[in-house]
């Protein structure tokens, strides 16, 4: 009789085993790609809200394992909001443990060239729970980023061109704060402001004119020269007369060239009716640009034009006789290249 009893006593125990093992360690995982993200927003507090999200888009095909250890554990009481991925073949116990734990996935921010408002509330509105809008109610705000010392014009100055960690949760003003912080630690870094008071200029009128030579040049050996070049224009009282801020003005990137028409746009941003500094940034400009400006030479320049060649440099005078003349080599060379080209169409 005892070894009957031990027998379904084993039988039990294995049949037990068995089932804590499918539900617990068994994949669930109903996705075929590597890993899947998953997604809790910030406000979960219910079992109902958080199993429906562990099963958007198939990530979980079955909830019953993860179910009864949240019930076991309380967790449904102390759900924690994230982004956390799911590798393939997890199972119920590993994927209970990490969003218990909050492990959330780290969303990777890349900060590139930057133009608008808009392009940035898309950009963050795709890597964070803040939506677009909102966010753009954030940077139209001067309230709001009165509290990161900011404008509606100079809050592109708080972004560095790098790439950073952050977390989807984050809300945009905790990132921006964060953002603040990588901003004061860059120019503190390689006696930048030290340069900046140099040259005559805060950090953020540098930044300025660093946006303004990010979109003149790409020709990393002409951007400092670039960069005297308007300092010596803002020096004299002379108006900047940079084609990019009229660009700007008529939010028209597509083109590099700039019509006589088009210097007449109405807009504090458009330098060649306004002079001094436009009132913010008119791009994001990469950190090489930024120490450019920082190591502008002391020069006489106050002209520049493309060179004849098109190889993308420029040609420098302080004479506007010399700089007439390097013009019209370029317009001429411009005029014959396009006359090629409309040649060459009207061949085929």
């Amino acid at each position: 009789m005892l070894k009957k009893i031990m027998k379904v006593l084993f039988a039990l125990g294995l049949l037990l085993l068995l089932a804590a093992w499918w539900l617990f360690f068994k994949s669930i995982t109903g996705f075929d790609k590597s890993f899947e993200y998953v997604y809790i927003p910030t406000g979960t507090n219910s079992q109902a809200q958080l199993l429906k999200a562990l099963q958007q888009n198939g990530s979980i095909s079955s909830t019953s394992g993860f179910h009864l250890l949240a019930t076991a554990t309380g967790y449904y009481n102390n759900i924690k909001p994230g982004k956390y991925r799911i590798e393939k073949g997890s199972n119920a116990f590993s994927i209970f443990r990490m969003l218990k734990a909050g492990r959330q996935t780290e969303v990777k921010l890349v900060i590139g060239k930057i133009r608008l408002a808009e392009e940035w509330a898309q950009k963050m509105g795709q890597l964070i729970e803040t939506d677009s809008a909102s966010i753009m109610r954030f940077l139209r705000s001067k309230d709001s980023l009165k509290t990161l010392g900011v404008d509606t014009s100079t809050w592109p100055t708080l972004l560095i061109q790098n790439t950073y960690n952050i977390y989807w949760t984050q809300d945009f003003g905790t990132v921006m704060k964060r953002l603040k912080k990588e901003q004061a630690k860059w120019w503190a870094q390689k006696e930048r402001m030290q340069k900046a008071a140099t040259l005559g200029y805060t950090a953020e009128q540098v930044y300025t004119i660093a946006s303004i030579v990010e979109e003149e040049t790409n020709m990393t050996e002409d951007k400092p020269l670039v960069a005297s070049v308007y300092i010596n224009r803002l020096r004299k009282g002379m108006p900047l007369q940079a084609d990019p801020t009229v660009r700007f003005a008529r939010k028209d990137f597509a083109s590099n060239r700039v019509f006589y028409n088009h210097l007449k746009t109405p807009s504090p941003y458009n330098t060649y009716l306004n002079k001094g500094l436009p009132p913010g940034p008119i791009c994001v400009p990469s950190v090489a640009t930024l120490d450019a400006v920082l190591k502008a030479p002391a020069t006489d320049y106050i002209y520049f034009v493309a060179k004849p060649d098109f190889s993308g440099y420029s040609v420098f005078n302080s004479s506007y006789t010399e700089h007439s003349k390097a013009a019209k080599l370029y317009q001429d060379s411009l005029t014959a290249y396009l006359a090629r080209k409309a040649a060459k169409a009207a061949g085929k």
